[in-house]
């Protein structure tokens, strides 16, 4: 779902999960009680961390434009500002005026009433309104948020409501789809589509079914808010299921903010890259597009934080998901958590909760629009602690599959209740990085062997942040570990039963062993490309390994891309290195080609457009 309110108040007391150990509570707050019994206490949340808020909803109409208020959070910088003109592109976005306006104080006056005549390229001063966009810059130069907002008069003005998001595309099937919209001051949305109109009630955040379509047509479409209506847009419905037809699909991850200024890092986001994986996507003839994790830096402990992170991301995609759907799974780099100060060495750091309202997860879902035929979170578990309760994040749109003609896309977590803090787990307890829990794994087991039975499916593709096999980067963990396998996540002070290395193994039985239709893997969390083909031979354990060992029937591919914008990772030396092909630190964007039986993949640099690789999957 779109997003919505979070909990954004300090606690005077806060229900602390069952599935935490070593974890209370007092006077002075939250803890955790060390070994030596050292209590170490929750961080005080900084009263000056930037927050979505403070960017977005804070503006005002002056005698001569308009006023952005961001208070303490933000006193100096500049903000660069600029009309958006409607019907002159398929992509509107800001043209910036040669100036810039001061933020002084807190505060930042845009100058509506200089940009007449020649600079009067919306018409504002005949029609009495315009939608101005802006972009906001601290004094170190950083790019912090690139805001929208609508506005009526010529002098003195007025902040009309103002479509904040989209619309944006999601979840394409034969016969429907999605339209979701932010819209801000609060406002009625209607969608236009073949003559018919799609209504939703007045409201900041809206997700509109849009019904009676017919399978594997294009239509045009336009969203009405407040007195304003946008350009006209289009989206294509899926072919029916099982047709046939040719068809693209694109695939990359983490575009957390990079190296090289500029729109390299719009607070969390590499902008400058995810721009052109988007408009290459488009202009391949991309369907939809996967996009596995790391979207944003994350690792934040306030939920304003990480929220003006994903609207960064949002924003960067967004001229292109007007048309185009993208399916988003989580990584590690989507945390949001509770830090607790220790005097050496990094905070300890857990999932936030409550969970229903402040996890990682919880936040997430309300970001995007997935699909919602996952399971509900870990609980009921053997290592549930409270079987009655819900005690566990929910996977809600962050575990899910879909399907578009003969394919089908499974989308995993492997950054479930995500404890950073690899070497506390045991004491503090969390989820472990790369590691998939007893619950979801269930859930994969049986929605494999669903969409094995499906006649309509003839390939299905596996997404998840961590690679089974890392190459370059995080060897030391994803499901490798350095060949450890101890390493496993720990609910309630108690370690789960499989280790790492043998839920890797229970994964490859299902997508392997027990499919004929799994083509490939798709995975991320190393930021570079690379192609490791899992052969039957290919050596897979470390040498003093003692648990049975997993005897593969056939072959499988998995296609490597964190290569999305994120500071890149060289290649390092594994067991399986003779396995791996293409391997490359370029930015890349994934294409794969489906023609009814046949599935091919092209690889191709968004920056320069030349081609990285290209192989059969099938």
């Amino acid at each position: 779902m779109l997003f919505g309110a979070l909990l954004n108040g300090q606690n005077e007391s806060i229900e602390i999960p069952a599935i935490h150990s070593n974890m209370g509570q007092d006077e002075k707050g939250l803890y955790i009680e060390m070994e030596d019994g050292r209590k170490i206490y929750e961080s005080k949340r900084d009263a000056y961390a930037l927050t979505l808020d403070a960017f977005e909803g804070q503006v005002e109409g002056t005698e001569q434009g308009l006023r952005l208020n961001f208070g303490e959070i933000l006193s100096e910088g500049r903000v660069y500002y600029g009309f958006i003109a409607k019907g002159d592109s398929h992509y509107p976005l800001p043209v910036y005026f040669k100036r810039t306006a001061p933020i002084v104080e807190g505060k930042a006056d845009i100058p509506i009433h200089t940009l007449k005549g020649k600079y009067d390229m919306i018409g504002w001063e005949k029609s009495g309104k315009g939608r101005m966009g802006y972009r906001v810059e601290n004094k170190r130069g950083q790019l912090l948020y690139d805001g929208r907002v609508n506005f009526t008069g010529t002098g003195p003005f007025e902040v009309a409501p103002s479509l904040i998001e989209g619309p944006t595309v999601d979840m394409t099937e034969p016969t429907k789809l999605m339209i979701s919209a932010r819209v801000k001051p609060a406002a009625e949305v209607h969608v236009l589509v073949d003559r018919k109109v799609f209504k939703s009630p007045a409201g900041e955040n809206h997700e509109l079914v849009i019904t009676g379509l017919s399978p594997n047509k294009s239509y045009d479409y336009q969203l009405v808010y407040g007195q304003d209506t946008t350009q006209v847009y289009s989206f294509s419905t899926a072919p029916q299921k099982g047709a046939r037809t040719a068809f693209t699909f694109a695939y990359a991850s983490d575009s957390r903010s990079g190296q090289g200024g500029g729109e390299r890092d719009v607070y969390g986001a590499n902008h400058y890259i995810m721009k052109k994986i988007m408009a290459l996507a488009i202009q391949q003839g991309a369907a939809f597009m996967q996009f596995s994790g790391d979207l944003i830096d994350g690792y934040a402990n306030t939920p304003g934080d990480i929220e003006l992170q994903y609207v960064n991301w949002k924003r960067a995609v967004e001229p292109f998901t007007h048309y185009l759907p993208v399916y988003e799974a989580m990584g590690n780099h989507e945390a949001l958590g509770r830090t607790f100060d220790r005097k050496e060495g990094y905070p300890l750091f857990v999932d936030r909760f409550p969970y229903a309202s402040e996890s990682a997860e919880a936040v997430f879902s309300r970001h995007f629009v997935n699909p919602k035929n996952g399971l509900h979170s870990e609980d009921g578990a053997k290592y549930d602690p409270n079987p009655e309760e819900i005690d566990f994040p929910s996977y809600g749109e962050n575990v899910y599959y879909y399907t578009y003609d003969n394919v089908a896309v499974v989308v995993l977590n492997s950054d479930y209740f995500y404890a950073p803090s690899t070497s506390y787990i045991p004491w503090i307890s969390g989820g472990l990085h790369g590691y998939i829990m007893d619950q979801q794994f269930l859930w994969f087991e049986q929605t494999m062997r669903n969409l094995e039975a499906e006649e309509n499916i003839d390939h299905i593709f596996v997404t998840l942040h961590t690679p089974f096999f890392p190459n370059g980067g995080h060897v030391d963990d994803d499901m490798w570990y350095d060949g450890n396998n101890e390493k496993r996540p720990y609910v309630n002070g108690k370690p789960l039963k499989k280790g790492i290395i043998e839920r890797r193994d229970q994964l490859l039985h299902v997508m392997v062993n027990q499919s004929r239709k799994t083509r490939a893997l798709m995975t991320g969390d190393e930021h570079n490309f690379a192609v490791t083909k899992i052969t039957p031979g290919m050596p897979r354990y470390p040498e003093d390994y003692t648990p049975t060992k997993l005897s593969l029937k056939r072959s499988i591919y998995q296609i490597n891309n964190g290569a999305a914008g994120a500071p890149y990772y060289a290649q390092e030396k594994t067991p399986w290195s003779d396995y791996v092909d293409g391997f490359t630190t370029q930015n890349a964007l994934v294409l794969i080609h489906v023609n009814g039986d046949e599935v091919r993949m092209e690889v191709l640099n968004p920056d320069t457009l030349e081609e990285i690789y290209r192989r059969k999957l099938n």
